[in-house]
């Protein structure tokens, strides 16, 4: 055999074997990421969360490095399904997301049916967006009609139908209903009894068949108590109470109402129980800090590289020393520039990680508003009903009317709403019903008095719409605006401008108050525009800034719009 095929052979030999070891070893990184995913999931059902979520972040970033659809939609799912066991639900979200991006990557139908279904679950039973949950639900339904799972049909079903009911829209879910009730007991099991017996009991109440709904709430509640299904009982006597109210047996009714809040209570309590077992990860911050740490190794390796090669030439001839200290000094121009760029890029990522920092110090406040709201909303109202439920009840067992007893009613109303007036402060009715556009013509005729009048000037109607979390970021950004042009510009006029434009919404807060001098060369102190900053940072938007003492200030802002999905 000639020099040159042996050559070749031995070339195609190290390709081959270098091919074979490059598969065994995706094999086994495969192998060792979908056991880390399945032990995930177990840990994930026995409440273990924290070790859960450790693991399912270790095996997914095996599956980003293999590139492997199915196992990243996976673990992005587990680590959403933590989150949402938690109670955490805006991070449970953000994770199913992500989750469902991948998975549509796939031909694994399971997955996208169960990814969609907790979708839904999340917009209707925590957000309240029934349209959302309703429009995810079915998606998972077309998935489980297509593998043909006769018990993921039957339980989507159910979904539905529980959304539609809880919107009133009886018609709707009917048809949902009469399904669930026809192959439930071949195909359903004893996890959605109660539910099914609820909601006949719901949808009997709304024709005014009386005896029928007591019949299946009475059930659903024998049930409940029998199966310890805490959370469908909890539900159960809340719409059953409901119902007695609606017949006017208030006696019965406010008994009902009192196990439901004993039943949320324990669940609560247990929420909270979970909650203090875990000591809560940060996964994005926990991202960029190993970035730096990469980076911090990669620039040690780098300069024993070097320093193992200067003492390599140390050992070369005189004949060659002048090219060597040519090479030394090219080398040290080039480490001190790479070092540079190292150092820039580690205060460019510190930088961001501050950023979202604040960015998620803003999110929490804003998720905090909005928590508080809902639950002055939701339940100091519900708790004032209770007491004039009692009121009610009271009086007419008793047959009376005093005087202690109209006093005390007219107190629960003011109470009413003064809650009610506290609960939109925290978040603007206006927004939350008609829209950013609304809430920000609004906001200017509230600020606007004797001493400074604010203009509005908008080339988008007010009907518009965006992403519910984009226009309450946009409401709260414009609002520290016209906050600091009140409390320090001393200006007599001010005006907001809005334009939509190429699906970026420009914005743009101008007054003639006393102004005040930039420095190019410093970051912007005082009045809350670093957190603005920061904030237009995290959402890709531009932020720019110019003032004149006594002459005014002008603040534009750029960013890339949300629309609804």
């Amino acid at each position: 055999m000639s020099f040159k095929h042996l050559y070749r052979f031995l070339l195609l030999f190290l390709l081959s074997s270098t091919h074979l070891l490059f598969s065994q070893t995706n094999s086994e990184i495969h192998k060792e990421t979908t056991a880390l995913t399945q032990k995930a999931t177990d840990l994930m059902k026995t409440e273990k969360y924290e070790e859960s979520l450790i693991l399912s972040r270790k095996a997914l970033t095996n599956a980003i490095t293999l590139k492997d659809n199915n196992l990243i939609a996976l673990n992005y799912n587990t680590i959403a399904a933590n989150f949402d066991q938690l109670g955490e639900f805006e991070k449970a979200l953000f994770y199913y997301k992500k989750a469902i991006v991948h998975a549509n990557k796939t031909n694994n139908f399971h997955l996208k049916n169960w990814i969609y279904n907790n979708l839904g679950n999340i917009y209707c039973f925590n957000k309240k967006e029934y349209n959302k949950g309703i429009y995810y639900y079915k998606k998972s339904l077309d998935f489980s009609t297509k593998i043909a799972d006769s018990s993921e049909i039957l339980f989507t079903k159910l979904n539905i139908t529980w959304a539609y009911f809880d919107i009133q829209s009886f018609d709707s879910g009917l048809p949902y209903l009469n399904y669930v009730n026809k192959y439930h007991p071949k195909n359903g099991d004893t996890s959605t009894i109660v539910a099914l017996n609820m909601l006949n009991g719901m949808y009997h109440s709304h024709k005014n068949n009386f005896e029928r709904a007591t019949f299946y709430f009475e059930k659903a509640i024998k049930l409940g108590e029998k199966e310890n299904e805490k959370s469908d009982l909890s539900f159960t006597h809340q719409e059953y109470a409901k119902f007695l109210y609606k017949i006017k047996n208030y006696e019965k009714a406010y008994e009902h109402l009192n196990a439901y809040n004993k039943i949320t209570d324990e669940l609560n309590n247990e929420e909270k129980l979970r909650k203090l077992n875990i000591a809560g990860i940060n996964l994005e911050i926990d991202e960029y800090r190993r970035e730096i740490d990469n980076i911090k190794t990669e620039y040690k390796t780098s300069h024993q590289l070097l320093l193992e090669k200067q003492s390599k030439n140390r050992l070369y001839s005189i004949i060659i020393i002048s090219t060597l200290l040519l090479i030394i000094v090219f080398s040290y121009f080039y480490f001190q520039n790479s070092q540079l760029k190292q150092k820039n890029r580690i205060k460019d990522i510190e930088s961001k990680i501050q950023e979202n920092i604040i960015t998620a110090s803003i999110n929490g406040q804003e998720m905090e508003r909005k928590r508080i709201a809902s639950f002055l909303h939701d339940n100091i109202s519900a708790l004032l009903s209770s007491a004039a439920l009692h009121l009610t009840v009271f009086s007419t067992k008793n047959k009376t009317n005093s005087e202690e007893i109209t006093k005390t009613k007219s107190i629960l109303i003011q109470t009413h709403y003064k809650i009610r007036d506290l609960s939109h402060q925290l978040l603007p009715s206006l927004l939350a019903r008609f829209g950013l556009f609304y809430a920000l013509n609004d906001l200017c005729e509230i600020n606007s008095n004797s001493a400074i009048q604010f203009d509005y000037s908008s080339n988008v109607t007010s009907e518009t719409r965006y992403d519910e979390d984009f226009e309450m970021k946009i409401y709260f950004i414009v609002s520290e605006l016209l906050n600091n042009i009140n409390k320090h510009s001393k200006a007599k006029r001010a005006k907001l401008t809005l334009k939509q434009q190429n699906n970026q919404l420009h914005i743009q807060v101008k007054d003639n108050g006393i102004g005040f001098e930039i420095n190019p060369h410093k970051t912007i102190d005082g009045f809350g525009l670093n957190q603005i900053k920061a904030r237009i940072n995290t959402m890709k938007g531009k932020f720019k800034i110019d003032s004149v003492p006594n002459e005014g200030t002008t603040v534009k802002i750029s960013v890339p719009i949300e629309f609804k999905i």
